[in-house]
């Protein structure tokens, strides 16, 4: 009986034992510690898995190299002779071409310094690298986008780029969890970042904060005081751009795909935020949509400050091979499980009009989203929407604007959109010789029975 209980005993004292980090956590006494430590492993790790490397490196340009070549604390003189030391360099050759960048890492909310960045553009210029990437907590729509204004005539001699922790942790996880690193080793050194990166002490985090006016601009939009121009109302708007792309990022860790939030082609981040600032200071509203590939339609997030709700949208085309009412069954019979608490909203074409009631109200009688004045006419669009209490708090703790809704809109997704599936419309048929088969041969079909369970063509 003693050598049985042995084993057992083993593996209950090992069971609180922490693992060996490749990385560890321990030790970070300031920011310059945490700034120099996240630096040095994400240029190691950059040359040591290159898999990640490249993945990483692609989006700023550069070539697929048999060796990325990292350097950590590289000193560097500027125009007068002084000597700079960027938080790092990074060089990539693959044949007779060379590209090469200065790194410049902030982490916890330290931000990233016009001047500072500025003058090591001239630098890269100078040694002849193609540009500066800056990294810190400072989320942006993609690469190119940078936190901090810049001369555009310095912007010319040498590119600027930016990675916030968050997307360079993604674009970790990602190729971890999905695209794979065939060698063992560097699939483990690859875990470890991940690691370090997803823990507090490491300073690189997500988002996390709507800033210190959001109790304020809450409370202003309630009493409809705000106006574009105001210094809050444009710190919110900007903070909420970066919770936009967190949500894009957090949802691709999840899928393993691009998850992106479009915009028009030609409007600048500037214009951006001046679209959301217009809309926080008149409606109180702040709106995004989030564009996930092959999900059946675009998530949109809307976060009412005045009535203090979160609602998280999909707008669905309606099948236009069946009748009016059978457009309304064909999404009910997909939304099974779904509360009877979400709305959905039936939009009609050629017409402003459109019809909502509850999913439970639909159950009962699919006619209540019908058009109220032609029956006939078929819906175009299918929105639902889910709608929550609106979350208070300007952190990250439970109850905060950021924790709830970063919570609602995986949710959403998880357990309504995902399991949608988007209709279709039919291939065209080729007819015989002699013409269609039966005179009604090209009519839609009559699937008004609501006990047709196809969601839609395969």
């Amino acid at each position: 009986m003693e050598g049985r209980a042995q084993p057992a005993a083993r593996r209950s004292a090992t069971a609180d034992w922490s693992h060996a980090r490749l990385i560890p956590t321990a030790g970070i006494k300031s920011e310059l510690d945490r700034e120099r430590r996240a630096s040095s492993c994400l240029l190691a790790v950059l040359h040591g898995v290159p898999a990640f490397g490249h993945a990483l490196l692609h989006q700023l340009g550069a070539p697929k190299s048999p060796t990325i070549e990292t350097y950590a604390e590289v000193r560097c003189k500027d125009a007068a002779g002084k000597t700079v030391i960027p938080d790092g360099a990074i060089i990539c050759r693959r044949g007779g071409s060379r590209w090469a960048c200065l790194v410049e890492v902030k982490t916890g909310t330290n931000a990233l310094k016009a001047e500072q960045v500025a003058g090591y553009l001239d630098i890269a210029a100078k040694v002849e690298c193609d540009g500066v990437l800056t990294i810190s907590n400072e989320i942006t729509a993609g690469p190119e986008e940078s936190p901090v204004e810049i001369d555009g005539r310095k912007r010319r001699k040498a590119h600027l780029w930016h990675l916030s922790w968050w997307a360079i942790l993604t674009e970790a996880v990602v190729q971890s969890r999905y695209r794979g690193v065939e060698d063992p080793d560097q699939a483990w050194i690859l875990r470890e970042l991940i690691h370090y990166l997803s823990n507090e002490a490491s300073g690189a985090g997500g988002f996390d904060d709507m800033g210190e006016h959001w109790v304020a601009v809450r409370k202003g939009a309630r009493e409809q005081t705000l106006r574009t121009g105001n210094a809050p109302v444009a710190s919110v708007a900007k903070r909420w751009e970066q919770l936009t792309q967190y949500l894009c990022l957090s949802l691709s860790q999840n899928l393993g795909r691009r998850v992106s939030s479009p915009r028009p082609r030609k409007q600048t981040p500037a214009e951006r935020l001046q679209e959301i600032e217009k809309s926080l200071a008149t409606s109180g509203v702040l709106r995004a949509h989030i564009r996930i590939p092959d999900a059946p339609g675009d998530l949109e997030i809307r976060a009412d400050l005045r009535a203090r709700q979160t609602m998280t949208a999909v707008s669905l085309d309606a099948p236009q091979d069946r009748r009016p009412k059978a457009r309304v069954t064909w999404l009910v019979r997909q939304l099974d499980s779904a509360p009877d608490s979400l709305m959905v909203e039936a939009d009609y074409p050629n017409t402003r009009d459109t019809v909502a009631a509850s999913l439970g109200d639909v159950r009962q009688d699919p006619a209540v989203l019908l058009h109220p004045t032609d029956a006939k006419r078929g819906a175009r669009t299918l929105i639902v929407t889910q709608s929550k209490p609106i979350g208070q708090k300007r952190g990250k703790a439970e109850g905060s604007f950021v924790r709830e809704t970063h919570a609602q809109t995986l949710a959403f997704y998880r357990d309504l959109v995902q399991e949608i599936k988007a209709w279709q419309a039919p291939a065209p048929r080729v007819q015989s010789e002699h013409g269609p088969a039966s005179p009604d041969a090209n009519e839609p079909p009559d699937n008004d029975n609501e006990n047709d369970s196809r969601p839609g063509p395969d």
